[in-house]
């Protein structure tokens, strides 16, 4: 019973913290074709998946890292302006094994630099249990499966998605770089800043896209 518990909580854990990670995914494939997406949406979550097992044994000194938490932000905000510069280029048919490896490159970075959150949590509900922790991600790679490729569909259905998605991602990659172990400790920038410097990056990458829309449209 008590296995039971602690494997239900580390898959609520999974599903409520998983909502970023599958908005990113969504954004990273948008550009491949049905099949292609759901290949480098699967391979990328199933290499995360392994990375946060690997990771899951040190989570609690991942948050300490200086620059970890900076890099992914960079990172994030670096995967919203590449989706709104091809936001009005429609799906590729005939993509290149490239794009495609490059589509699981960037879910697996982005998957584990947005993930620290939910290794901590997982780490401390499966008490260290390696059962624990494996079961529950794996049960996590069908949620973020479904849902990313659900997101991606959608975004083709209904192409303003796509600025709310980097908007969120502007949100994410913002506080991801506030809540650096060096900008903390140097810094310790308030609740106030961060949240103003959240809705600015937001606001900018939703006028980046606006703007990069229009230009294409009047030339």
């Amino acid at each position: 019973m008590h296995f039971l518990l602690s494997a239900l909580s580390i898959v609520l854990i999974d599903l409520l913290l998983a909502g970023d990670n599958a908005l990113v995914i969504a954004l990273a494939v948008r550009a491949l074709p049905q099949r292609e997406r759901r290949v480098s949406i699967a391979g990328g979550a199933l290499g995360a998946v392994v990375l946060r097992v690997a990771l899951t044994t040190v989570a609690a000194s991942l948050l300490t890292i200086p620059y970890l938490q900076i890099a992914g932000g960079v990172f994030i905000l670096w995967i919203a302006v590449k989706v709104l510069t091809d936001a009005c280029t429609p799906p590729d048919q005939t993509p290149s094994p490239r794009r495609l490896w490059q589509a699981i490159w960037y879910i697996m970075v982005a998957d584990i630099t947005m993930s620290t959150d939910n290794i901590l949590a997982i780490a401390g509900a499966s008490k260290g249990d390696f059962k624990l922790i494996l079961f529950g991600l794996a049960v996590s790679i069908p949620f973020v499966v479904l849902s990313s490729n659900l997101l991606a569909n959608l975004m083709d259905r209904f192409p303003v998605l796509i600025y709310v998605g980097a908007a969120v991602l502007g949100r994410v990659g913002g506080e991801m770089i506030l809540t650096d172990a060096l900008v903390t400790r140097h810094w310790n920038p308030t609740d106030v800043l961060r949240y103003a410097t959240e809705a600015a990056l937001a606001i900018a990458l939703v006028g980046y896209g606006v703007a990069r829309r229009s230009y294409r449209i009047t030339t």
